[in-house]
């Protein structure tokens, strides 16, 4: 099974595009330390032919020209490609818009939950879809199911499982008290396994906390990619960026005793990947103290065209 992270930044990406504090700007200015990245999303193959997508981000258009898996087949038919599916895990902009890149009458799949799901249904631009050729399936969560394509089944079994998050931004309702309406399904991580060796990951692009259902269902495993939106809660707030903190965005921070760092040291995974990166964080930065932290606490930070097989 080949993973490629097609994108490895959160909303906003790096440069953010109305963005001047420090990572933005160096990231514009070509610094030899602070690379650009898009929005977050990756691909997977067990055949390096067909490949189905975790997510959607705005930036889709150019990942795809960035990749050349993702290229439409030369020996094909005019129109072709080797996307056949695409799994979303949760409804915010940075993972959905860029099914609208999708529309030029291509044939996949779409697999979310009910709650996402339902989001897509009632906004009619993603009617741009033609549901005769994109076909919605909803997911049950705790529930595998087989990733298949127009091309058939992807050799990908599938489950989605709640995780701690919030609604998307877009969605939220303040008269819903605290959690603006949030509910379960509105935010799910991915066990994505290969049918025929066993192999398999967990991404969780997006989460608030570390519950004990989450931290069993991940200690063990081989490879974990994880939410690195921040890297303290309040980084934002201090940057002068947004009035906001992580938790208010249903974004665990790295540091910190209640931050991933920490919290997933001892669960015996042997490879633990961040993804989802907001342009605040400074391990985006590779010469930083905090990308030191990091990577001496056995992370890696993910980065666009970053490449993993297992």
């Amino acid at each position: 099974m080949k993973i490629k992270v097609l994108g490895s930044g959160a909303g906003g990406g790096l440069p953010q595009w109305n963005c001047n504090a420090s990572n933005s700007k160096d990231a514009r200015n070509g610094h030899q330390f602070v690379a650009p990245r898009s929005q977050s999303s990756i691909a997977i193959s067990t055949n390096e032919k067909d490949w189905v997508l975790l997510n959607a981000s705005p930036d889709i258009r150019q990942q795809i020209f960035d990749t050349k898996e993702l290229h439409p087949h030369e020996d094909g038919p005019v129109r072709n490609s080797p996307i056949q599916a695409v799994i979303l895990t949760n409804g915010d902009v940075d993972h959905v818009t860029g099914l609208l890149c999708l529309r030029e009458g291509h044939a996949f799949n779409i697999y979310a939950s009910n709650r996402v799901m339902e989001t897509l249904n009632a906004n009619s631009i993603f009617n741009v879809l033609n549901e005769e050729k994109v076909k919605r399936h909803i997911t049950t969560l705790n529930t595998p199911f087989e990733v298949n394509g127009p091309s058939g089944p992807t050799g990908l079994q599938v489950t989605p499982f709640p995780v701690p998050g919030k609604v998307a931004l877009y969605l939220e309702d303040n008269a819903q008290g605290e959690n603006f309406g949030t509910q379960e399904g509105d935010t799910i991580g991915l066990e994505v396994k290969e049918t025929a060796t066993g192999q398999c990951f967990y991404y969780i692009p997006g989460c608030a906390a570390l519950d004990e259902a989450l931290k069993a269902r991940i200690t063990g495993t081989d490879l974990i990619f994880f939410d690195g939106t921040l890297y303290t809660n309040n980084e934002m707030l201090d940057q002068g960026l947004l009035p906001k903190t992580g938790d208010r965005m249903g974004h665990m921070n790295m540091s910190g005793e209640d931050g991933s760092l920490a919290l997933l040291q001892d669960l015996n995974i042997k490879q633990k990947v961040y993804i989802h990166i907001n342009n605040s964080n400074p391990v985006l930065r590779d010469n930083s103290d905090e990308r030191k932290i990091v990577e001496q606490a056995g992370w890696q930070v993910s980065y666009d065209g970053m490449e993993i097989t297992l």
